[in-house]
């Protein structure tokens, strides 16, 4: 009698990368582009050069109509901590959202317009999984121009202006750890606000091949809802608008800080982020290439 060798089927288990990896994959490949360090660095001078500006206009005399520029420029100095509140409410209006929006378009539509996105939607990859990974690495992004613009601003600041605390816009001085709190507080408010931009454009970029679209489409709805906020008879309309709040954001430097229309800001901000990547996980879960 003979023994008769039977095949036993192994069991073939597919392995999937861990989303660690995968996240830090993403982050190498969006960090290692020249325009992403580009932009890093032209964002790290706008506090240098809007501090050196201060300076020579607080220290100049011009004559005739030029005094109220300088009596202006004489408020910020020696008030370095207000340096890096200025550059965030002033960047956060376009340079910002711009760059926000940019990384959102690289990350779906330029690797749509290059083919990229066509083999990662052909692959046995978890759509919600592609989308979450591209989403957290424009959040990173984003955080990481907030913290540099605030970082930079603070030491430009203290370098360029001088002073060891902030002047607020109340009257009162804060200390400089108080100072430097609120300068944390609003480069966050700022972040979570970007956020809620560049989910709208990646909402956008998932539904087209061309950046340059959602560049157009988002920076441009940036601009009609600002004019459309400054429009007192829309009054009614301006709860939905995504730049509304943003001017409350300048509360950070008042003593005491009114939080309601921070508040309303966060809520607004938080509800475009739901919606945005909604839709654009809803577009990519139904997109072949």
């Amino acid at each position: 009698m003979t023994a008769v060798a039977v095949p036993v089927a192994r069991a073939v288990t597919r392995t999937t990368a861990p989303i660690s990896r995968l996240l830090r994959a993403e982050l190498r490949f969006m960090l290692r582009r020249p325009r992403t360090l580009i932009a890093l660095g032209l964002v790290a001078l706008v506090p240098v050069v809007a501090g050196i500006g201060i300076s020579v206009a607080s220290t100049a005399a011009p004559a005739g109509p030029g005094q109220e520029f300088q009596g202006v420029a004489s408020i910020v100095a020696d008030n370095g901590m207000i340096l890096p509140v200025f550059t965030l409410l002033l960047s956060v209006v376009m340079l910002l959202p711009m760059l926000g929006t940019m990384w959102s378009a690289d990350t779906l539509a330029g690797e749509a317009a290059t083919g990229g996105l066509r083999n990662l939607l052909l692959a046995p990859v978890g759509r919600a999984r592609l989308l979450a990974v591209k989403a957290f690495g424009v959040a990173v992004l984003c955080l990481l121009a907030v913290t540099v613009l605030a970082v930079v601003g603070v030491v430009a600041g203290m370098t360029i202006l001088g002073g060891d605390g902030m002047l607020t816009m109340s009257g009162t001085t804060l200390p400089f750890g108080q100072a430097l709190g609120r300068v944390a507080l609003l480069a966050l408010l700022v972040t979570i606000q970007m956020w809620a931009v560049a989910a709208v454009a990646l909402a956008i970029s998932a539904c087209t091949d061309h950046p340059l679209v959602v560049l157009a489409t988002t920076l441009g709805g940036i601009i009609v809802f600002t004019v459309l906020g400054a429009i007192s008879s829309l009054d009614w309309l301006h709860p939905v608008l995504i730049t509304n709040g943003w001017e409350a954001l300048a509360d950070v430097a008042r003593d005491p800080m009114p939080t309601d229309a921070i508040t309303d800001g966060l809520l607004r901000a938080a509800c475009y982020v739901v919606i945005g990547y909604s839709l654009a996980l809803a577009r990519l879960v139904t997109r072949d290439g």
